[in-house]
């Protein structure tokens, strides 16, 4: 499962720099997308973190994480669609940018879906 994730992870960070580096295209303003990267899990730690009550079906702490993740996948998406549109970049490269996150999202939530159950081969032990 750790190589199948990191294999997704390389073709989606290849698909961000294709859109960047092709010497078509050559702007590198999509790579602020990896600060959305950075930060999507973020909300989800948190949760984890001052949630009490893991066997509970829904908390609050925790819907609010769903909130804030589901606000800063929807930018990363929406981020290189607004640079195409004011013409930043083609929409070629933005087309490979939206293909790398479409990838690397699934591939964040690969990571937590199975390093994220709590028993003995977790990413909490890391």
């Amino acid at each position: 499962a750790l190589v199948a994730l990191s294999f997704s992870g390389a073709i989606g960070l290849t698909f961000l720099m294709l859109g960047c580096a092709l010497e078509y295209y050559g702007v590198y303003w999509p790579l602020f997308v990896l600060i959305f990267y950075f930060i999507c899990p973020i909300p989800h730690f948190i949760a984890k973190r001052v949630s009490d009550d893991s066997d509970a079906a829904s908390s609050a702490c925790r819907e609010l994480a769903y909130f804030f993740t589901t606000g800063i996948v929807v930018s990363a998406f929406g981020f290189p669609i607004i640079l195409a549109r004011v013409e930043a970049i083609k929409w070629g490269a933005c087309g490979l940018v939206l293909a790398g996150n479409a990838v690397i999202f699934l591939t964040i939530l690969g990571f937590f879906l199975v390093f994220g159950r709590g028993d003995d081969f977790s990413w909490e032990q890391w």
